[in-house]
């Protein structure tokens, strides 16, 4: 069997008496898929192009695993699958008759448990209760919670294999409620992830009495991403946290981080892998697949039960397996061709044509012609008075992908699948007042994490991740220089005339000189913006950290006074079907880095960073 980065990780655990007297040994194999994002098929929908990895080789793989004598094979889903792909998108929105995609092919390989994500739960309330309904398989989510502080989800599962009890605890990021619309999430709060697995291990360990205790948690492991600490509440990645705070786990597996775990965790400080240990000193290990099924881990635990301790003692190895290294089940491929064909007819739908090409590789550095496409829609949006939103005098945006461009036809021809390229998540648009102040603070925020200080050391323009030397810090999967934020987080503004000087300090860099209908900027004046749900609803820290809002206001959408019923990708779609004739693309020319010369040198500099030629 095809394996990679196998490691050999042993752990000698006091348990309860094995179910069967005469058992001497049992093997299990686990097998976790996370962060699929629609990825079902061997084919991008988006590219028109196959895909190496999909669920259909994940099924191969499974099929594999499941033929070994002996072996029993527990298969684990940890969430983010209800976003991503236009598989998903069509059933959740175009085809919400009958089964679900997602929901057939989950019973379809037999899940034995399936954790939440954030991007499940931004399909909202008729998506993803429905699917989640139509899984055989559990849906485990301990920290999310009805007002009676009772789970919304089933908290955790016991499964049965070889006689072994397996407990597994489900618990998601609980950074939702500041990501998405209210009505997204209604019905429900979000614990802290590590007091949510205090209670819940406590009760699993007194009530159940597990051989094995597994934690299936849709959130990262480097607990300091956001400038936070390993103490802070609400942790967006708590899953080492976890493992290193509450005893008793003996694998975690993890997702939301897109980055690969082979049994280590992390050392934020010495920016290196490291192995994580429980309160007691116990070793945890801790797995966690890429997106898009590229690597899955596949992780061996040998029980063999020792008479003289009466316990187990465990053997655990595992590691990440290449999913490109294996071909689509075609009995997979085959129960699901009908689906294929239905939403590839779909995507290839004429919407409009385009003259010239736009790419986001340009919005990195400065203003963008595709940047600028989302703002001009969105000022649009906002004037149509059959959608009830507020006409916006300020739009805010960001690049959703970091290197996406569109049209993907060389005739200019758009297509419904050039709408995923051009805006990569289901958010919905907002209207809300804001300051003139709280407007400059917002975007002194946003270039605060952007752009660098120049000149520096190197010349970089963008504001990359240093060590304590002053050295760019690299991605140990990538091996390319880590931004200080993220892409989706770099948002500029439309309505406003301003320059932004990257050789002043961060907070003291964005000029606004006017609105660019001719009127003067006010700072204390009431501006109408508009924005996305997403950062609207607070993601990214802009709107708290930056314009200054309190949480509450944020949280209870007390600014906004207007919101879509549909997600923008629908209305970028709308908006093209109208449009007469193709669409001509450029920079809107509202705003510019200055000093031109500093900014040039630094985008010469990091262009080849962030985009290194194959």
């Amino acid at each position: 069997m095809k394996r990679l980065g196998l490691m050999l990780l042993v752990i000698v655990a006091a348990i309860a008496m094995p179910l069967s007297a005469q058992q001497k040994s049992v093997d299990l194999t686990f097998i976790e898929t996370s962060d699929i994002h629609g990825a079902i098929y061997p084919y991008n929908f988006i590219t028109a192009k196959p895909f190496a990895t999909s669920l259909a080789q994940v099924a191969s793989l499974v099929a594999e695993e499941r033929s070994v004598p002996g072996a029993h094979v527990v298969l684990l889903e940890n969430g983010d699958s209800l976003q991503g792909q236009p598989t998903v998108y069509y059933y959740n929105f175009e085809k919400t008759a009958g089964p679900h995609i997602w929901s057939q092919a989950v019973n379809f390989l037999g899940y034995d448990a399936v954790s939440v994500g954030n991007h499940d739960i931004e399909a909202g309330h008729a998506v993803y209760d429905k699917v989640f309904e139509e899984m055989q398989a559990p849906v485990l989510c301990a920290n999310a919670v009805k007002p009676d502080g009772e789970p919304y989800f089933q908290p955790y599962a016991i499964l049965e294999k070889g006689g072994v009890r397996i407990a597994v605890l489900g618990l998601t990021s609980p950074k939702i409620p500041d990501w998405l619309p209210p009505q997204f999430w209604t019905g429900m709060e979000f614990e802290d992830m590590v007091e949510s697995a205090q209670k819940w291990v406590r009760i699993i360990q007194e009530k159940e009495k597990p051989d094995l205790l597994i934690g299936l948690f849709h959130a990262g492991v480097d607990y300091t991403y956001g400038g936070v600490t390993r103490d802070t509440r609400f942790n967006e990645n708590a899953a080492q946290v976890v493992a290193e705070k509450v005893p008793g786990f003996d694998m975690i597996f993890v997702g939301h981080d897109h980055a690969g775990w082979d049994g280590m965790g992390w050392d934020p400080v010495n920016k290196k892998k490291v192995e994580v240990k429980d309160p007691n000193g116990k070793t945890v290990y801790i797995y966690g697949a890429l997106n898009n099924a590229r690597k899955v881990p596949v992780v061996k635990v040998k029980l063999t039960w020792n008479e003289d301790k009466k316990a187990w003692d465990k053997i655990i190895r595992g590691g990440l397996v290449d999913m490109a290294q294996y071909k689509a089940d075609p009995v997979f491929v085959e129960r699901f061709q009908p689906g294929y064909n239905e939403i590839k007819q779909w995507v290839d739908r004429p919407v409009g044509k385009m003259d010239g090409k736009i790419t986001t590789r340009d919005s990195m550095f400065g203003d963008s012609a595709f940047v600028d496409l989302i703002h001009r829609i969105q000022l649009d949006l906002t004037n149509d008075p059959q959608l009830g939103l507020k006409p916006a005098d300020i739009s805010f945006a960001a690049p959703l992908s970091a290197d996406a461009s569109i049209p993907s036809s060389p005739d200019g021809t758009l297509y419904v699948r050039d709408m995923f390229n051009l805006y990569v998540y289901e958010n919905f648009l907002y209207t809300m007042t804001l300051t003139g102040r709280q407007v400059k603070n917002f975007l002194e925020y946003s270039y605060k994490f952007w752009f660098d200080t120049m000149p520096n050391e190197g010349n970089h323009l963008i504001n990359f991740q240093k060590d304590k030397e002053g050295k760019l810090v690299l991605d140990n999967r990538t091996n390319m220089p880590m931004t200080a934020t993220r892409y989706y987080n770099y948002d500029s503004a439309a309505g406003i005339n301003y320059v932004v000087d990257v050789t002043k300090p961060a907070g003291e860099r964005v000029i606004i000189t006017s609105l660019s209908d001719g009127r003067a900027f006010n700072p204390d004046a009431k501006y109408t913006v508009a924005i996305n749900s997403y950062r609207g609803s607070g993601g990214g820290g802009h709107l708290e950290f930056g314009a200054g809002l309190d949480k509450e206001t944020i949280r209870t959408m007390k600014l906004v006074n207007g919101a879509t019923t549909k997600d923008l990708r629908y209305f970028l779609l709308k908006w093209f079907e109208k449009q007469p004739e193709a669409v001509t693309v450029q920079p809107i020319g509202n705003w510019e880095v200055i000093p031109a010369d500093l900014a040039e040198l630094g985008k010469k500099t990091d262009y080849p960073l962030l985009y290194p030629s194959k």
